[in-house]
């Protein structure tokens, strides 16, 4: 907690001076016009990445930066909770899938297409992580590789895919109301790459800094 409060002073004394104005507008309602689903790795903060001042972003984070298929049944939807509101509520114009590099949660997926449940971290007393995991293993399984960096990128293209099974989200999608756009962040170079189906991968410019 220390750190923190060190950082809110930080923030009390250099930013909030600058920002009050916007801080004070934010307090009537937000309105960002792109959802980014991202994964909660402390490495790849989508704010940080992406240089947005506050209330540009609606973000929601989960393990591996996964989307699950639409479904109605009873439980704790947390991600589809967030996508719903994002999309209905909020009105936002782009939903932005980013994965990363060197991603745990792909990793985990990996082991556990190969090995199954006697899989490393995985499946030791990770029950809710294996179930949100197994969304990913069936497109980890088909590539059968040990390159991390495709299994990265099946995540980004499966969640995309899952956006679609939203009824909400394919019909603002068909209307031309919505866009769904896909990222891979690489934390060891800052490299950037943006995927679509229109155009597959592709590296973002400019070119990051040496």
């Amino acid at each position: 907690m220390d750190k923190l409060l060190e950082g809110y002073s930080r923030f009390r004394r250099d930013a909030w001076p600058h920002q009050r104005e916007l801080y004070e507008q934010l307090a009537d309602g937000q309105t960002p016009r792109l959802l980014v689903i991202a994964c909660s790795d402390s490495r790849a903060d989508p704010g940080q990445i992406f240089d947005v001042s506050p209330g540009e972003l609606f973000v929601v984070r989960n393990v591996a930066a996964l989307v699950p298929p639409y479904e109605q049944g009873e439980g704790l939807h947390g991600t589809s909770a967030a996508i719903e509101f994002a999309v209905q509520a909020l009105g936002v114009k782009t939903i932005l899938v980013m994965g990363h590099a060197r991603c745990g949660g792909v990793r985990a997926a990996m082991d556990r297409s190969r090995w199954g449940t006697k899989s490393g971290a995985a499946s030791q007393n990770l029950h809710f992580v294996n179930q949100w995991i197994d969304v990913l293993v069936p497109a980890v399984m088909a590539l059968n590789t040990d390159d991390n960096e495709p299994c990265e990128r099946a995540g980004v293209e499966l969640s995309l895919a899952n956006l679609m099974s939203f009824p909400f989200v394919a019909e603002k999608v068909e209307q031309g109301l919505l866009n769904l756009e896909g990222a891979r962040f690489d934390i060891a170079t800052g490299g950037l790459h943006l995927f679509n189906h229109a155009r597959g991968w592709v590296r973002a410019t400019p070119e990051p800094a040496a």
